[in-house]
């Protein structure tokens, strides 16, 4: 079964663009991967994004998490106000 892997985060005060930055380059990381990405920013909330990946499996996104640099994330982590919130959403209609 397809499952999607959702970030939630929050940039800190005035390092939303600098967060926006690091997930753009996440983003070109992770999509050469199995996995499938996208980076979304709350209309709203300018400071407030979504990172998603698409996999086959959970298995499949652990494993893949070895293939990346280990201070890949240094950057996404540096700019958030929190740590990131993150679930595992099965695909029930679409993929």
């Amino acid at each position: 079964m397809t499952v999607a892997r959702l970030y939630r985060m929050v940039a800190a005060e005035g390092r939303e663009q600098a967060l926006l930055d690091a997930l753009t380059d996440l983003e070109r990381l992770v999509r050469p991967l199995d996995g499938c990405t996208g980076v979304l920013r709350d209309a709203r909330k300018p400071g407030s994004f979504v990172f998603i990946e698409k996999w086959t499996s959970i298995e499949a996104h652990k494993a893949a998490g070895s293939a990346l640099p280990k201070d890949t994330l240094g950057p996404v982590m540096a700019a958030l106000a929190n740590p990131p919130e993150g679930a595992y959403l099965d695909y029930l209609i679409g993929t």
